[in-house]
């Protein structure tokens, strides 16, 4: 979802740095970039291991943020370049399409409001606290592949984050890197099968139709 669907990293990012900001501790964007894509456990929970600090209730830490977060993309958000063509597209040719987003429930509640997407326009919603392990692990795309009725090795997934792109291959699927998060050589060094700027180009290239 996050850097495939919307453009919302850097608003994650200020929500987290201001989480940690009114709990006393200073932090800066570069901080998050191990834990891009990985889910907020890690995103929140890496960087306060990172500086040695000490978060009792990572679940209510991640209610704060999100709660931050809600109020910061409020009338922001809107699907990034290709998007709604490409959801279009693909249900017009009779493709299943499942989010499976590290974030947890709220956090996708929030972005597909947002963005003005309807629930109905995927198969199948998987979030975060879906699966134990989150990406890189391959956990999350094998479950959505599940909930599709199909293997995962039949099954395209678009990442933008490293660690998706790990757990996408962990899992067997075909990937396409989106290098909204990371440059087009960091995504091809950990095994993306082709990379693009947005979905546009995807449409561009006919690749829903190969």
């Amino acid at each position: 979802m996050d850097g495939v669907l919307v453009d919302s990293e850097e608003y994650i990012c200020e929500a987290a740095i201001s989480y940690f900001r009114q709990r006393g501790l200073l932090v800066s964007p570069e901080d998050f970039i191990p834990f891009v894509g990985a889910g907020e456990d890690r995103y929140i929970g890496g960087v306060a291991k990172k500086y040695n600090f000490t978060i009792l209730d990572i679940s209510e830490a991640k209610l704060q943020t999100y709660a931050i977060y809600a109020e910061i993309v409020k009338n922001r958000l809107s699907p990034m370049k290709g998007v709604v063509d490409f959801i279009r597209e693909s249900k017009k040719r009779g493709l299943r399409l499942a989010v499976a987003t590290s974030a947890d429930k709220t956090k996708m509640e929030i972005n597909l409001r947002e963005m003005g997407l309807d629930h109905g326009e995927f198969d199948v919603l998987i979030n975060g606290l879906d699966v134990e392990r989150k990406k890189p692990f391959p956990d999350i795309y094998e479950l959505a592949a599940d909930k599709l009725d199909l293997h995962p090795t039949d099954c395209v997934v678009i990442e933008d984050a490293i660690n998706g792109v790990q757990a996408a291959k962990a899992a067997g699927a075909f990937c396409i890197g989106i290098t909204s998060s990371f440059s087009a050589e960091a995504l091809q060094n950990e095994g993306a099968d082709l990379v693009v700027s947005d979905l546009s180009e995807l449409l561009e290239f006919g690749f829903l139709t190969n």
